[in-house]
């Protein structure tokens, strides 16, 4: 039944000079009866359709005064409903007799479901339209001092925005339901490597305390200059990427059973420098060697063929400096749409800047980046890991293990962060304490060497669903690895 106004009776012999946006009247019309005929069909809809989202006026009156109703726990029927509507002209037809004919004409309630959800995408289509005009309108009329990647991160942000509203399911759901999907979860942590609910990091003791990367989780990972902040986040990158495995669903996209899809922003070395490192970490030829061509042939060897095994992971780099929170995000929503993602890092936070030209308050741009970081890890649904600096005055104790008041503008980053690592290698400080050879001192210091040589700590300072504590790591400076450190009480007994 189409409605019965002179426009829509004048589409049927005018040929319009304009394309008209998708819609279907037909649909709204059988929507709108269904409800009337019995309101319970709008709880088939209630969870996603809303007023807007109807292409003619009078269907969204009808739907939001019908609504209206409903919730108060009133009856929803052509005599209710039509004093709300006035004494409009429908082309010839009175409010009461259209809301009359669209009840009597209701077929069924069982399908109301299915008319809502082609109302909605019907919606989301036009929405479509309505970004691409604005696109095309801004770019002809953008003002002289407006930047083009401006426009590009906005329509980019109102796209991901679009596709995660797209989406019927919601509210409440049977305990029955979360008891399958708590077995499910449980059933894919089983498969996982480690048996962890979270990503595994290849890191065993840091898995056991954190359960594995989770998602929607900010995690700071902090440290002085030289602890290895870099090289740790390139080691649990490449384990998760190396780990990877994906299955293809029945609607062709992939789910990851193990490992992830790596999104790294190096905003302070080059790609080639971070690709250096992770070669001389698989290869285990020191990185300096690399740089400098000082190798061997077997060493060669050694190098081509871990970068042959390298080829194929799902590791991306973004090499950008100097972008703001809001161009990251962009990009890490256009990698999750294009290619996946289940582990963005950032290295590291000092370096982004916030949304404004300059900020006189670097405290209150911290904020706003660490508060975009948080958002942008459940908006996407994946673990964010950034590095950040600490502040000097961790030099000036006698114990120089970093605690959470070391943390660079820490308020906005212990707030918002679900946990906080820190890297300390007490290697570092004692081998710059080197005294004279030969000497007493130097008999002790060397000893002292012997004991913390090759080892380092992450200290979980903050974890806001787990514990805290110490884990220590083997750390190989060489070819800058961390790796499981082997602990006396798991070594196999001595015959």
């Amino acid at each position: 039944m189409a409605l019965p106004n002179a426009l829509t009776a004048n589409l049927e012999t005018v040929q319009p000079e304009y394309r008209v946006p998708p819609h279907n009247i037909d649909a709204e019309q059988a929507l709108l009866g269904a409800i009337m005929v019995n309101n319970d069909a709008y709880y088939r809809v209630s969870d996603f359709l809303l007023p807007e989202h109807f292409m003619e006026a009078v269907h969204r009156q009808i739907f939001e005064v019908a609504v209206s109703l409903i919730k108060a726990g009133k009856l929803a029927t052509p005599i209710t409903l039509k004093t709300y509507l006035g004494d409009a002209d429908l082309g010839g037809v009175t409010p009461m007799q259209y809301l009359a004919r669209l009840a009597a004409e209701a077929t069924t309630v069982i399908n109301a479901g299915e008319y809502g959800r082609t109302i909605y995408d019907l919606a989301i289509r036009r929405r479509l339209i309505t970004i691409g005009e604005d696109l095309v309108n801004g770019a002809y009329e953008a003002p002289v001092e407006a930047a083009p990647r401006d426009q590009i991160e906005a329509t980019e942000r109102r796209l991901y925005e679009l596709a995660e509203s797209g989406k019927y399911d919601g509210g409440f759901q049977k305990f029955s339901d979360a008891l399958t999907a708590a077995i499910d979860m449980a059933a894919k942590a089983y498969q996982r490597d480690g048996k962890l609910s979270g990503i595994a990091t290849g890191l065993t003791d840091l898995d056991a305390k954190m359960g594995g990367l989770q998602p929607s989780d900010l995690i700071i990972l902090a440290g002085r200059p030289a602890m290895g902040k870099t090289s740790l986040v390139t080691n649990i990158a490449f384990n998760i990427a190396k780990a990877y495995r994906g299955e293809k669903q029945a609607d062709g996209t992939m789910l990851t059973v193990n490992g992830g899809i790596v999104g790294f922003f190096s905003l302070e070395m080059s790609a080639e420098q971070l690709a250096t490192r992770i070669i001389a970490e698989q290869s285990g030829v020191p990185s300096y060697k690399i740089r400098r061509g000082d190798i061997r042939p077997e060493d060669f060897y050694k190098i081509t063929d871990a970068a042959r095994d390298m080829q194929t992971i799902p590791f991306y780099i973004d090499q950008t400096g100097g972008i703001s929170i809001a161009q990251l995000a962009a990009r890490a929503r256009r990698l999750k749409r294009q290619k996946g993602l289940d582990l963005l890092i950032v290295d590291y936070l000092q370096l982004l800047s916030g949304s404004g030209k300059r900020s006189d308050n670097r405290v209150q741009e911290m904020t706003e980046i660490t508060t975009g970081m948080k958002a942008l890890a459940k908006e996407l649904a994946v673990p964010i890991i950034g590095l950040s600096q600490l502040s000097r005055q961790v030099e000036n104790r006698d114990d120089k293990r970093p605690q959470l008041a070391d943390l660079r503008e820490s308020g906005s980053i212990e707030q918002d962060a679900d946990v906080v690592m820190f890297v300390f290698r007490e290697e570092y400080y004692v081998g710059n304490k080197k005294p004279r050879e030969g000497t007493e001192e130097f008999f002790a210091w060397e000893a002292e060497m012997q004991r913390v040589h090759g080892k380092a700590e992450v200290i979980l300072g903050k974890q806001r669903h787990g514990p805290t504590g110490t884990v220590e790591l083997q750390f190989d400076a060489n070819i800058t690895r961390f790796s499981n450190l082997a602990q006396s009480d798991r070594m196999p007994e001595q015959m």
